[in-house]
C-alpha cells in the first residue's frame, strides 16, 4: 500500500512518518496468509502488484510462483524501502519495484498484456479515479489472465464491548475520506469496477481481520487500530470532531485491549475478474 499522492491526485491520509511505516508492515504480517492463500499463485505466473508498498506480499507471492513480481510504487521512500528489506532478506531478485502511477503503470509496451494476474490491495479506497486504477490492471494482464483486488468498506468495523468514543471517531475518520476525494466504502464495489473496467466478476470473498483476546495476533490488530485514527488525527479534527477526541479513543482502545472478552470484527473485501478473450479494458 503506498503513502503519499496516489493516482488522481488524492492522497494517502495516514502520514508518512516512521510510526505509519512501522505498522504498515506489522499489518502485513497480520494479513498476508489471507491474502496470498485468496490470491493462490501458481507457479510460473508472472504477477503484477500495485500498490506494493514495502513489499512483503509481493516477495510472498514470488516465493509461490518461483517468477519476480513486478511491483508498482508511487512514493519514492516506500519504493525504496522495499528494495531495502528485499535486499536485507537476501531477496532481492523476487522484487522489481518501479516508481509510477497507479493509473498509469510504467510497464514496457513488450509488458502490456502480458501478466498473469494483476493484484492490488488497499489502494483504490485511496484514489479518487478508482475505475482508472483497474482499468490500467486489465490492461496489464493477458486474456484470461487475472485481475484481484482487495479493499476496504469501513462500514463493517465492529468492536465488543465497544470502547467508549471509538464510535464518533471512527466516523469522522470516514468523513476524512469523502473530505480527500476517496472512496471508504469501496470494497462493496470492487466487482461493479472490474465489470466497468472490462474484466468479468468470478469470484468474491471476504479476508478476516481481527481476533479475539486469547489470539496471538489480538494485540496487533488493537494497535493497528488506533495508530489508523493517530496517522489521520489532523484529518479527522478537521472534520469538526471535538480537540482530543482522536486521542480519547486511542486509550479507551489501549483499555480495550487488555480486557479478556474483547473481539475484532472486520474483513477486507476481495475480487476477483478475467480479462476474457478479444475483449478490452472499457
Amino acid at each position: 500500500m503506498s503513502e503519499g499522492r496516489l493516482s488522481g491526485g488524492a492522497c494517502y491520509i495516514h502520514g508518512t512518518g516512521a510510526a505509519e511505516q512501522r505498522r504498515l508492515s506489522r499489518l502485513n504480517d497480520l494479513l498476508n496468509a489471507g491474502s496470498l492463500r485468496e490470491l493462490a499463485p501458481r507457479a510460473g505466473e508472472r504477477v503484477l502488484d500495485v500498490g506494493c508498498g514495502q513489499g512483503q506480499l509481493a516477495r510472498a507471492i514470488s516465493r509461490a510462483t518461483g517468477v519476480q513480481v513486478v511491483g508498482v510504487e508511487r512514493d519514492a521512500a516506500q519504493a525504496a524501502r522495499a528494495r531495502a528489506l528485499a535486499s536485507e532478506a537476501g531477496e532481492g531478485g523476487l522484487l522489481d519495484v518501479r516508481l509510477g502511477d497507479a493509473a498509469e503503470l510504467p510497464l514496457a509496451a513488450a509488458e502490456v498484456g502480458a501478466f498473469d494476474v494483476a493484484h492490488a490491495r488497499f489502494v483504490l479506497e485511496h484514489v479518487r479515479d478508482p475505475l482508472a486504477v483497474v482499468r490500467a490492471m486489465v490492461r496489464a494482464v493477458r486474456p484470461g489472465g487475472r485481475v484481484v483486488l482487495s479493499d476496504d468498506d469501513h462500514d463493517l468495523l465492529r468492536l465488543h464491548p465497544e470502547p467508549p468514543g471509538l464510535r464518533p471517531a471512527w466516523e469522522a475518520l470516514v468523513r476524512a475520506y469523502d473530505r480527500n476525494g476517496s472512496d471508504p466504502f469501496v470494497g462493496r464495489r470492487l466487482p461493479s469496477l472490474l465489470h466497468a473496467a472490462g474484466a468479468a466478476p468470478r469470484r468474491i470473498t471476504w479476508v478476516f481481520f481481527g481476533a479475539c483476546a486469547g489470539e496471538p495476533d489480538f494485540p496487533g490488530f488493537v494497535e493497528n487500530l488506533a495508530q489508523n485514527l493517530l496517522g489521520a488525527r489532523d484529518l479527522v479534527a478537521a472534520t469538526g470532531l471535538e480537540a482530543g477526541a482522536v486521542d480519547a479513543a486511542a486509550e479507551a482502545l489501549d483499555a480495550f485491549g487488555r480486557r479478556p472478552d474483547a473481539a475484532i470484527w472486520y474483513a477486507m473485501a476481495w475480487a476477483e475478474g478475467v480479462r476474457t478473450p478479444g475483449a478490452r479494458s472499457r
